[in-house]
């Protein structure tokens, strides 16, 4: 846990310390165990659920707390410092669940929000195709309307808590000579006829999160589970990632910091030369390194979930720092900690070869570090051609 002032409330305090109790007493003690068995955590869902986690940022009238991007980057970081796989899932229901919250109708949010803000229904989110992900524009999957009914063919390809998850906010293409304004958002949920799920993916790292195909064979649903109008995916998907990139810079700066732990830890007890190695400058200057690289991160993510929570407008190159900033900084980070642990740090038996496996795909999903910077780029060249 951290213990640098950001000078929170007492409420906020409060959810750092529970989800930091999640972390220690349900999370840790298994997370070798699901890591190698390749086990969706239902037990440590069903504990965040009975602690109200997910129903943070969701308004009150929905069973929620109302809280921001800020509550919710506090509670990943702890949650994090447990495991990345773990957290995943959890964060991975509120990127499912912002479209219906900034988007859906009066209805969409009474029948849905409840049921996620008590944790009893997953949600994931379908944006990535084999040949779309960072290009919305090339979407394959397609909805056509029929009627009263509207039929959805294609697939989706790595999506979090697949085949797990009850509810999915997918974007598909309804007319695609508009490029990506011909996407259109819509709301399914498991056992839609037509709705599938493929093999479970093995994976690098993140070995307790569910990673699979979402497939649709003229998957059939009723007109009212469009999310916001017709040709305004592009823009509920960009919005989406735009709140949740902060929350994956959030998890970064939890798993770097159990990394830093863990080798501060065992710096402070391996004697070579007949001395600790943490007395060694070389090893010195890495952990300074590593704990400045950790506490730079943090605060950018929390002035940046802050800003959000303002109520800032264009927040987009914004959040693509502090997910890039964060995550960038997990991985150094964490093949640091590997190194100073030696032969050790490259064994099962101790848990940074995890935090380093796991801290891979933080530069790759939600949009590659590649796509942030260009993100940034984009935003500074329109800011600078203002002046």
């Amino acid at each position: 846990m951290t213990q640098v002032n950001y000078f929170l409330t007492e409420e906020q305090q409060m959810i750092v310390d529970l989800a930091w109790q999640i972390a220690v007493e349900k999370i840790i003690p298994v997370r070798a165990k699901l890591d190698e068995a390749e086990e969706f955590p239902w037990d440590i869902m069903k504990d965040m659920a009975q602690a109200d986690l997910f129903g943070l940022y969701i308004p009150e009238e929905y069973g929620g707390f109302a809280k921001g991007c800020f509550e919710n980057c506090l509670a990943v970081e702890q949650l994090a410092y447990g495991c990345i796989a773990v957290t995943t899932t959890f964060a991975a229901s509120a990127l499912g669940g912002y479209p219906i919250l900034l988007f859906g109708s009066d209805e969409q949010k009474a029948r849905y929000l409840p049921d996620i803000t008590s944790g009893k229904r997953l949600v994931a989110f379908g944006l990535t195709e084999a040949n779309a992900g960072s290009d919305a524009a090339r979407i394959q999957t397609t909805a056509v309307e029929d009627g009263d009914d509207w039929i959805i063919n294609g697939t989706k390809q790595w999506i979090t808590s697949g085949g797990e998850a009850e509810i999915y906010t997918i974007i598909t293409m309804t007319n695609r000579n508009k490029g990506a304004r011909g996407a259109t958002a819509f709301i399914l949920e498991k056992g839609d006829p037509g709705f599938s799920f493929g093999k479970k993916e093995r994976k690098m790292g993140l070995n307790a999160s569910s990673t699979r195909e979402l497939v649709f064979n003229e998957c059939r649903i009723p007109k009212d589970r469009m999310l916001g109008k017709k040709g305004q995916g592009f823009i509920i998907a960009m919005r989406t990632l735009d709140l949740a990139r902060p929350g994956i810079g959030a998890m970064a700066v939890g798993l770097a910091q159990a990394a830093l732990d863990e080798a501060v830890k065992y710096a402070r007890q391996r004697i070579q030369f007949d001395q600790p190695i943490i007395s060694f400058q070389a090893i010195q200057h890495m952990l300074a390194d590593m704990a400045t690289r950790i506490e730079a991160s943090r605060a950018l993510v929390y002035s940046v979930a802050r800003t959000i929570d303002a109520g800032a407008n264009d927040v987009a190159k914004l959040s693509a720092m502090a997910k890039l900033f964060a995550t960038d900084m997990a991985m150094q980070v964490t093949t640091d900690a590997v190194q100073i642990l030696g032969g050790y740090g490259y064994m099962k038996s101790y848990p940074v070869e995890k935090m380093m496996r796991d801290a891979k795909v933080l530069q790759i999903y939600e949009g590659t570090n590649q796509i942030m910077r260009n993100v940034i780029g984009k935003a500074l060249n329109k800011e600078y051609a203002k002046k």
